[in-house]
């Protein structure tokens, strides 16, 4: 809301970005995406959204209109600077988000040298989960004094979470997740590599179950429309890879099945966290192959818990819940040539948190559209009253 009040004033030069976003992967730029149009909605900003999967050519045209918001994932902005269709020196504001998520991806240099072509009186934010390693390394390089701000744990809480490990041989492996599934409810199912998801995604159909896929081998089309599938109902779980996943905000999910081993108990977190979130409980499955206990045992270990390796106890897990579709209507189809933004949904009037935020959104512009009055009813000084 701030960047978008110092945006009023002024207005974006071709080529030129006046604001820049940057997140690690094209479903979290998506989704702010959406949010900025929400939140803007009273504002007459031209934004952009620019990832890979979608036209260069056609990004390339929006660029060349002028934009003051940019939200753009690394690699296609850097492919967009070298070829001369955007230009980053009067960048006034540049937001980093889940800077952690980029070191752990590999774009850390992609980031700095965004930021060395950046103008040097810029303004920083950088939003990360930790700030150890190369996440303090940008800060020391790129930040003057910076102010820094914590909001809520520290860490993922697996207090939320019932955890489960369940020893399993290779060939019953979709079978049990499938059961497990049918029973404990929505569920994110992870898989470590792309051919995994697709193995797995077939197997889970061929039991009956309804499943979206999702990994970086798909185009966004696809990716979009696997999301689209799972927020709203038309699936019971999502089988992704750690990559395609980071940063997708998902209500309702309660169950996370480790179908693959995570790289660690970073990574555990990471992938249990989509569950058990605003102060609801979840369930988290680990399917462990006996050569893999070892590994576990480790990333039990680094993740701060304690949990036996049983066979599957289905009767032990919590009774699946009704999952009611957030009440956003689902996106049209894009247009080729038309803004990269997907159309957003119709007004909400559901009572989620994002609905409320949104509300509160449409009432304060609502007030400053009409502030000769303030709420009360009297009258409001002018701006060259205020100090």
């Amino acid at each position: 809301l701030p960047m978008i009040d110092i945006l009023a004033s002024g207005r974006a030069r071709a080529r030129m970005p006046r604001t820049m976003i940057l997140e690690p992967t094209r479903e979290l730029a998506a989704q702010v995406a959406e949010n900025f149009e929400v939140y803007g909605k009273y504002n007459s900003l031209a934004k952009a959204l620019i990832i890979g999967g979608e036209s260069m050519v056609e990004q390339v045209k929006i660029m060349d209109r002028g934009v003051d918001v940019l939200i753009a994932t690394p690699g296609r902005l850097l492919d967009l600077f070298e070829r001369g269709g955007l230009i980053l020196n009067d960048v006034k504001i540049l937001v980093i988000d889940e800077a952690d998520r980029m070191a752990d991806m590999g774009f850390i240099d992609p980031v700095c040298h965004i930021l060395d072509n950046c103008s040097g009186k810029r303004q920083t934010f950088l939003f990360s989960a930790t700030l150890d390693d190369e996440v303090s390394g940008l800060i020391s390089k790129y930040q003057d004094h910076p102010f820094k701000i914590e909001v809520g744990p520290k860490e993922v809480s697996m207090e939320s979470m019932q955890h489960f490990f369940w020893m399993v041989h290779n060939t019953g492996k979709s079978r049990l997740a499938s059961t497990a599934v049918k029973q404990g409810g929505r569920s994110m199912i992870f898989c470590r590599t792309r051919r995994g998801v697709d193995r797995v995604g077939k197997e889970l159909r061929a039991t009956g179950l309804e499943v979206a896929t999702i990994h970086g081998g798909l185009s966004q089309n696809q990716r979009d429309r696997a999301m689209e599938r799972f927020i709203h109902g038309g699936c019971m779980a999502l089988v992704a890879t750690d990559v395609a996943a980071r940063g997708i905000d998902v209500e309702g999910v309660q169950c996370v099945i480790h179908f693959d081993p995570p790289e660690n108990g970073k990574a555990y977190k990471h992938r249990s966290g989509r569950t058990a979130r605003a102060g609801a409980h979840g369930t988290v499955i680990s399917l462990v192959q006996p050569p893999q206990k070892s590994d576990f045992i480790r990333i039990q270990r680094q993740a701060g818990i304690n949990v036996n390796f049983t066979s599957p106890e289905f009767g032990k897990l919590p009774e699946k819940e009704e999952y009611t579709p957030s009440n956003r209507s689902r996106s049209g189809p894009k247009e080729r040539g038309s803004s990269v933004f997907r159309d957003m949904a119709a007004k909400s009037g559901g009572g989620s948190l994002q609905d409320k935020v949104n509300w509160n959104v449409e009432r304060a512009f609502s007030f400053r559209k009409n502030k000769s009055r303030n709420k009360f009813g009297g009258k409001n000084r002018s701006n060259s009253a205020r100090s």
